[in-house]
């Protein structure tokens, strides 16, 4: 794994030792960011189910000014924090141990809002819909943000939950990828 493009082009990131973490590949990645487009100046920027850290990292290698980084599992928390710390990135990038429900997304209400938003869940555990809800009801997503959320590729898409509404899918293999925009008012 490597970081794409930006300030960071290049530089590796560690992965994970184990089963269990499955970060983006590569080229999912880069087709990621070629679909957001190349500018992300100033952006907050929430990375749920964090992994290793690589999207979050990406974006502040293309100029995000902040990222938080969320995930429960002791090895993925480590790795955010290493690679963020491997990048140079530690003062740009927080790092939150916290689940994907409810409570955990309300402890990130005063850190938001959010422009860009990453989830790669576990896809047996939560559907593009579910993530979305969740994330809906805390408010962590500014009016006019985004939603990227990778998903088994069997599992829906919904055109529209809460105050998102899906821009594009695109498939990768098993995975999909949702964008979702974050409607100025509901």
């Amino acid at each position: 794994m490597r970081i794409i493009a930006g300030t960071a082009r290049g530089r590796t990131l560690k992965g994970p030792k184990g089963p269990g973490l499955r970060p983006t590949a590569d080229r999912v990645r880069e087709s990621i960011f070629n679909i957001l487009g190349q500018y992300f100046d100033g952006i907050a920027v929430l990375d749920l189910f964090a992994g290793t850290g690589a999207l979050a990292l990406e974006a502040l290698s293309r100029g995000a000014a902040r990222a938080v980084l969320v995930d429960k599992g002791r090895e993925a928390l480590k790795l955010c924090r290493e690679n963020a710390e491997s990048l140079g990135m530690s003062d740009r990038a927080e790092i939150v141990v916290a689940a994907v429900d409810a409570s955990g997304l309300a402890g990130l209400k005063g850190r938001g809002p959010f422009q860009l938003l990453f989830a790669d869940p576990p896809y047996a555990d939560f559907t593009p819909a579910k993530v979305l809800e969740l994330v809906d009801a805390a408010g962590l997503v500014a009016a006019g943000g985004r939603a990227v959320v990778e998903h088994d590729k069997r599992s829906e898409a919904p055109e529209a939950v809460g105050a998102f509404r899906l821009a594009e899918t695109r498939r990768f293999g098993d995975t999909a990828v949702s964008f979702y925009d974050r409607i100025f008012d509901t």
